[in-house]
């Protein structure tokens, strides 16, 4: 099918980047285009989630036995009597 379309600027640059990085015509670029965006749900786009981390030092205490560490404070605090 032939037609006029009239693209936004910012269209046009994302057309044009899409036709140098791949090697495509301007034709099989705006056809990716609109495949691509008609294959999506009609929500917002989404972003990928991405975690953030930081690095929060080295333990100041050695973690090795932990878990049993846990237990016998759990054990503590269940065997307490009330005040």
């Amino acid at each position: 099918m032939r037609t006029t379309v009239t693209l936004d600027p910012d269209v046009k640059l994302l057309i044009e980047q899409a036709m140098r990085e791949h090697g495509l015509s301007f034709k099989q670029a705006l056809n990716r285009a609109v495949r691509a965006g008609l294959a999506r749900t009609d929500g917002p786009p989404v972003e990928p989630f991405r975690q953030r981390s930081f690095h929060l030092g080295d333990a100041r205490i050695d973690l090795t036995k932990a878990l049993s560490l846990a237990g016998e404070l759990d054990d503590k605090r269940t065997t307490r009597r009330p005040s």
